[in-house]
């Protein structure tokens, strides 16, 4: 049996209102790469079925952006996802319930999670420094997320928004 995992870190945030960081919202071209990558996953079938999203605004609208049509019960906002550690992605991931699973965070933890969970990188640049709105796709041969192990996931996909 296989698992999926769809990586993405948040749209590009706007710095204009003096918010905090936590509830900064995204900017113009953040909500166009959110639906952007939304159609893109639609389009390749990727229908995450469970989501954990990071607690802060920019995770959240993008998420609703991305028009993914998932049922309320199934997405789970983490406030622990918010500028979390390797650790942290790899303990709610393996909590996991789900067939294909959505998170969505922050640099640099998002980076670092995917550099050390994969087992074949996608041959593309910018998955080294994981730019606003890029998203992973990876297939993990285990029956259930609790036996997710370090550098197994095989890529099946990965985008950036402007090259969409």
């Amino acid at each position: 049996m296989t698992k999926r995992l769809i990586l993405m870190r948040h749209a590009k945030s706007s710095w204009n209102a003096p918010l905090a960081d936590h509830e900064r919202t995204l900017n113009a071209r953040g909500r166009r790469s959110a639906e952007a990558v939304g159609h893109w996953l639609r389009e390749r079938s990727y229908h995450p079925d469970q989501a954990f999203i990071s607690t802060s605004m920019r995770t959240r609208e993008t998420f609703d952006l991305l028009k993914l049509d998932m049922p309320e019960a199934a997405t789970h906002y983490k406030e622990r996802l918010y500028h979390a550690a390797t650790e942290v992605f790899f303990n709610v991931l393996k909590s996991a319930t789900g067939q294909a699973v959505l998170i969505i965070a922050h640099n640099p933890g998002i980076t670092e999670f995917a550099e050390r969970v994969a087992k074949t990188r996608p041959q593309h640049i910018g998955f080294e420094h994981y730019p606003t709105c890029a998203t992973w796709v990876a297939d993990f041969d285990i029956k259930d997320w609790s036996a997710l192990q370090m550098h197994s996931g095989r890529t099946t996909d990965f985008c950036v928004p402007r090259e969409l």
